[in-house]
């Protein structure tokens, strides 16, 4: 890797200018005597990081081993209930963690911030495995300017989840519905429709399907389709739901999700939020990250598990990505470096994966028990793994909670629109709403009220 070589031409200059200090002959100078004085502690380092209490348990756990090791200096915790909350206490001048919990969101203002360092070298020289422990998708996520800004924690692409007993395979099967195979690692948008009308059953109150109506809820279908959310993958300037492949995605998706029979109605979701609708045993269908995992398994009688993002053409899911990364102003870099490696170790991931929130991005702790947990719900665990191939990385756009706030009319509109959809209007109007966001320099070409067609 380019960060080795970096690391052992450094360890290569250093000897040799030791050498040279060390071979300097004809010095009557006295050797200096060793002092005895005491060596100053490096100073304590703060650990970052935010989640539900059975997670931040976890993480402090950690902490406490590493505490308890022959190590200069002390670790103490800095915990959150949720990203918002660290997000919004880092905006508002609260120092930052020397080693901290972010999301691939934050990555772009944290960069303009000058918060953070690159991790490459410092975790490389430390042994870390970048090839064999961690996927490249992973790594990419959180690289910025040719460097590892920071290191993958989490990777936990969409997936549906749904009710066993509202949507069962076999029931489907022998009814002479398409439904995957008990084998099944994938399933296609057909299945996916016959699944959620075979959960509508208006006798029993059950609705088949909900999917939210925002960019991360909609994006898996136009991806899958063909389209695609962004005019530009790296660079946008807009996005792109109005482009002949995105409308035709779009199409397709729509036409099952405006059902009112098999989808939550608004008046629905007035009452209760999806989630709960999935609790009572009233919706066959969800989308959702791992971290749904824990709160679904408490809820008494709730038979569930978990399929991919269903295929329209291709395989396409979004994903949440976390990363530790590494303060600019740490107390002390090596001893943050050092603390860093101790919680990307198998045994650290181990330990906060147990608790059933985090899919890791640790391959060796994702393929392995303290993940799958085999014996408890969900039983294919191991698509959250397989998902990880197929998910789309967005731009990194700092802006990206003020553009979903500006669109998520006309995505409401998509979806729970009255009447015959204008498909081409309303996904032209969420493109026009975004341009100023994601294009500051952006001037709009339509006429303004005092213009007329005359002048």
């Amino acid at each position: 890797m380019r960060a080795s070589r970096i690391v052992v031409g450094a360890v290569t200059v250093l000897s040799v200018a030791l050498a040279g200090a060390g071979c300097t002959g004809g010095s009557d100078e006295p050797t200096p005597t060793p002092t005895t004085a005491a060596v100053p502690r490096s100073g304590d380092l703060t650990f970052g990081v935010y989640g539900p209490q059975d997670q931040l348990a976890s993480f402090r756990a950690t902490a406490d081993i590493w505490n308890a090791g022959d190590h200069d200096g002390e670790v103490t915790m800095k915990t959150w209930p949720d990203h918002a909350s660290m997000r919004a206490a880092l905006e508002s001048g609260t120092d930052v963690p020397d080693v901290f919990l972010v999301s691939r969101g934050d990555l772009t203002w944290l960069q303009a911030k000058g918060y953070t360092q690159p991790v490459d070298e410092l975790l490389d020289g430390r042994g870390v495995d970048f090839g064999d422990d961690y996927s490249r998708d992973a790594l990419q996520a959180f690289s910025a300017d040719d460097r590892l800004q920071c290191m993958p924690y989490g990777v936990s692409p969409m997936v549906i989840y749904y009710n066993k007993d509202l949507v069962n395979f076999d029931r489907m099967r022998n009814r002479g519905l398409d439904a995957p195979d008990d084998d099944a690692t994938s399933w296609n948008f057909d299945q996916f429709t016959a699944a959620a009308e075979f959960a509508s059953r208006p006798r029993r109150g059950t609705k088949g399907v909900h999917i939210a109506p925002t960019l991360p809820g909609l994006s898996p279908f136009i991806e899958s389709g063909g389209g695609s959310v962004f005019d530009d993958p790296t660079d946008p300037k807009s996005l792109s739901l109005s482009s002949d492949d995105s409308k035709a995605a779009l199409e397709r998706t729509l036409e099952l999700l405006r059902k009112p029979q098999v989808t939550l109605d608004e008046q629905q979701l007035a009452d209760a939020g999806p989630i709960s609708w999935f609790e009572r045993g009233k919706l066959g269908m969800i989308a959702g990250y791992r971290s749904l995992v824990p709160q679904l398994r408490l809820v008494p009688g709730l038979a569930f598990d978990v399929m991919p993002m269903p295929v329209l053409d291709s395989a396409s899911t979004v994903g949440d990505v976390t990363g530790l990364c590494l303060s600019a102003d740490a107390a002390n870099t090596p001893a943050a470096a050092d603390f860093m490696v101790h919680e990307l170790s198998a045994e650290s991931v181990a330990r906060v994966t147990r608790t059933g929130y985090l899919a890791p991005a640790n391959l060796e702790v994702a393929l392995s028990d303290d993940f799958l947990q085999p014996g408890r719900q969900p039983e294919h665990s191991a698509f959250f793994n397989t998902s990880v191939r197929s998910m789309t990385l967005w731009p990194e756009i700092d802006t990206l909670p003020e553009l979903e706030t500006a669109v998520q009319p006309d995505l409401k509109q998509l979806v729970y629109g009255v009447g015959v959809l204008d498909l081409d209007s309303v996904t032209a109007q969420i493109d026009e709403t975004s341009r100023p966001i994601l294009d500051p320099d952006y001037v709009s070409e339509s006429p303004t009220p005092s213009e007329s067609p005359d002048e």
